[in-house]
């Protein structure tokens, strides 16, 4: 984990605090939990230890890739190459972020930070457990195109920081700035299980990759937190490896190779018999 996110940690828990004072004289939002907060700041913490052995694998990747660089764009586009990999990175966590909905293999690693039915800063540091293994791929092309591993993670920093005051209820929208960057609107959205906003508003600075991809909806109905079929636990390991189980359950019943495969790289909900649908396939049926 990047040293921007460590010196950021006192800044989290400070405005987690005044969210949570806030929200004790707002009863119109869900506000906080005890057990929930627990279960999401235990996450977090989990995800710190991962990632410090993780991030050491990902690093002597880029490295890797970085001395077999195809360009070297930075040296090409000089003092403007922060803000070029502000845009590529945004959109490798697009992409990282989108494919983690929609292949419910890498579903089965990001479903716990959607698992809250709360939607607080404290959701925010519920973090995936794996996806300090599934995910460093996706920003592989960025040291291909010559960007060292240092500017990799600390562009990655900035996002994950950007994206902690998303997650509240305590910010209206924001006028002209929801039209180029992610909100607590836009990503309020992102985390509602009504059908019309499933698989929606992946983006982590910025919102024009939903907007050029698709994959945008904007904050119309009251947001509904949480899964389409809700997990009752509040177990951190349940909640992190709770997926993965399920897709062993599926498979293990499958009747078919294909219908074995489907349950692992196939959209989540989808089902070889019809018992359950996918996002894509309950929104058409709302139109």
């Amino acid at each position: 984990m990047s040293n921007l996110v460590l010196y950021s940690i006192p800044a989290f828990v400070a405005l987690l605090l005044i969210e949570l004072a806030w929200s004790r004289r707002h009863p119109e939002v869900k506000g906080y939990e005890p057990k929930d907060t627990v279960a999401s700041l235990s996450l977090g913490l989990l995800n710190v230890a991962i990632n410090a052995g993780t991030k050491l694998v990902s690093i002597a990747i880029y490295l890797w890739l970085y001395e077999r660089r195809v360009i070297d764009l930075p040296a090409a586009i000089g003092a403007w190459s922060w803000l070029v990999l502000f845009f590529a990175e945004d959109c490798c966590y697009y992409w990282f972020h989108r494919m983690h909905h929609e292949v419910r293999l890498l579903w089965a690693a990001h479903v716990n930070h959607h698992s809250s039915q709360h939607y607080n800063l404290s959701t925010a540091l519920r973090q995936p457990l794996l996806t300090p293994i599934t995910g460093p791929w996706f920003w592989m092309p960025l040291p291909l195109l010559g960007f060292p591993p240092h500017m990799i993670l600390t562009a990655q920093a900035i996002s994950l920081i950007y994206q902690f005051w998303l997650h509240t209820e305590a910010i209206d929208r924001l006028g002209p700035l929801e039209w180029v960057f992610n909100t607590p609107s836009h990503h309020r959205v992102h985390h509602g299980k009504n059908v019309p906003y499933l698989d929606k508003n992946h983006g982590g600075v910025l919102i024009i990759w939903d907007r050029l991809f698709g994959t945008f909806a904007r904050e119309d109905e009251r947001v509904v937190y949480g899964l389409t079929k809700d997990i009752a636990t509040f177990n951190p390991l349940r909640i992190g490896f709770h997926e993965v189980a399920a897709i062993g359950r599926d498979v293990a019943r499958a009747p078919t190779v294909g219908a074995k495969l489907g349950y692992v790289f196939a959209p989540p909900g989808w089902s070889h018999d019809g018992s359950s649908q996918t996002a894509t396939q309950l929104q058409r049926e709302r139109r």
